[in-house]
């Protein structure tokens, strides 16, 4: 039986602390005002593919990066701690362009136990899963989304870039 991820938590978060010196004083407001939209694999480590340090940027993850998924964290994170530039990141290889949303919805219908179907089906519905097949399109698309946001300050620097999983290279898209 394999170990679950939790119960070494404490143990990792040890060798952490060694190294944690004074960064409990870093401000809440990101250093670099940035604001970044990417995707939740595990593959990608924001902070080292691009430099940055703890406390430079506002790191905002989900399913395929998606701008759309991240305007509540935005509005915070530009209104009230002061960002005003966002990159939105897609990557190479990314599992929200091995499926529809159709499909999807079918597989979690298909899964659910009778005495919940209904339920099941009506959440099911009700969820656009965000997938995209052409990558370069969907960071146009995001970018313009976040562009166009009427909660988006409008003087916003908004860029788009692909992450590129096989060989950790950033390439601009917008």
């Amino acid at each position: 039986m394999s170990t679950h991820a939790h119960t070494q938590f404490e143990e990792g978060n040890s060798g952490y602390v060694t190294y944690f010196k004074d960064k409990g004083k870093l401000a809440i407001p990101p250093a670099k005002h940035l604001a970044i939209v990417t995707c939740m694999d595990a593959r990608i480590d924001v902070v080292a593919q691009l430099g940055l340090k703890e406390g430079d940027a506002h790191i905002i993850r989900n399913a395929g990066g998606s701008a759309k998924d991240s305007v509540r964290s935005l509005i915070i994170s530009q209104r009230l701690l002061g960002t005003r530039e966002i990159a939105v990141f897609h990557h190479t290889n990314c599992g929200m362009q091995t499926f529809t949303t159709p499909q999807l919805r079918e597989k979690l219908k298909a899964s659910a136990e009778e005495s919940n179907s209904e339920k099941v089906g009506a959440a099911a519905d009700a969820i656009q899963f965000l997938e995209f097949s052409d990558l370069d399109k969907s960071v146009k698309e995001e970018v313009e989304f976040v562009k166009t946001h009427p909660l988006i300050l409008k003087e916003t620097e908004v860029t788009g870039w692909v992450y590129h999983v096989e060989s950790g290279k950033v390439r601009r898209v917008v």
